[in-house]
């Protein structure tokens, strides 16, 4: 069975590093590389001409644009190029992966952002609240890194709580195609009041976090071999601070608990994770629809 990633592209920065990130997926896991570049939908917008001519130079210019976005991907990945009408860029991206089969969709991150660091633009939110495929962000500037560059780590944060089965396996998944040693991450934050003796609860929400690391270690698959890590602050950006992240490595979070079955929905934790996070976080819903191998979904 053929993997996709599909990319959502811009003519930006941003679309870049989109490109970069989707092709270090696609070659790790042996995907191709679906770029797409989604224009708006007739009635969309009571701005944009409906003159034929018009719409005929836009879909020229996307094909422009999509030619110079699969010269950026390194040799060996195989690239496919689309271009979509529809009346929002995050559900033509939905689509597209459901059309694709896809295991990924990938953007960049919003405008105004922190170099290595994330920011959510409107089409992130959007994806976040409602794809049902996992959604990789891709950090400000990760076009910059050497695009032949094999994953270093796959992390999967799996929280305070067992039972996060889907993450585990979408961590499991591209650990197991990419060859990168696969890490996992539980977070103690002491976010309280100074009233509170933060040194008793810190060791209590230490040791709670090692028996679900623990547990988490046994349900890997016999031939999964996992390091495990305590991330440990005063606040959830401060305990992402202080762990050592590589250049290469991509970050999994579950979904919201709050999401709906077979949605994204980003949690408090994640949304603070990506305020220091500075690799690629990979959104994971918390049940999944499989691709079929026709390229379709069931």
């Amino acid at each position: 069975m053929t993997a996709h990633v599909v990319v959502g592209y811009t003519a930006t920065d941003t679309g870049a590093d989109a490109v970069a990130l989707g092709a270090r997926l696609a070659r790790a896991t042996d995907a191709v590389l679906e770029i797409v570049v989604v224009l708006p939908a007739e009635g969309r917008s009571v701005i944009t001409p409906t003159n034929p001519g018009y719409e005929r130079y836009l879909h020229e210019q996307a094909q422009a644009w999509l030619r110079e976005a699969a010269d950026r991907a390194p040799d060996g990945v195989q690239v496919r190029t689309h271009v979509r009408d529809d009346e929002s860029f995050a559900s033509g991206l939905i689509a597209a992966a459901h059309d694709l089969g896809a295991s990924h969709i990938v953007i960049g991150a919003g405008r105004g952002g922190l170099r290595g660091r994330h920011r959510l633009g409107s089409v992130a939110t959007e994806l976040l609240h409602s794809s049902d495929v996992p959604v990789a962000l891709a950090p400000r500037g990760i076009r910059d890194l050497d695009a032949t560059r094999p994953l270093d780590q796959v992390t999967a944060a799996i929280g305070m709580r067992p039972g996060a089965d889907v993450l585990m396996g979408a961590a499991v998944d591209l650990a197991r195609a990419s060859g990168a040693p696969l890490r996992l991450l539980s977070l103690v934050t002491v976010d309280l009041p100074p009233t509170v003796d933060t040194g008793v609860i810190r060791i209590a929400g230490a040791a709670h976090a090692d028996e679900v690391l623990v547990a988490a270690r046994a349900d890997l698959p016999a031939d999964v071999r996992a390091d495990v890590v305590v991330g440990q602050g005063e606040s959830i950006e401060d305990a992402v601070a202080a762990l050592e992240w590589t250049p290469g490595e991509v970050a999994f979070v579950g979904s919201s608990r709050l999401a709906q079955p077979r949605r994204l929905f980003l949690g408090s934790t994640a949304a603070k994770m990506l305020h220091e996070l500075p690799v690629p976080m990979i959104v994971v819903p918390r049940t999944r629809t499989a691709p079929t191998q026709e390229g379709g979904r069931r």
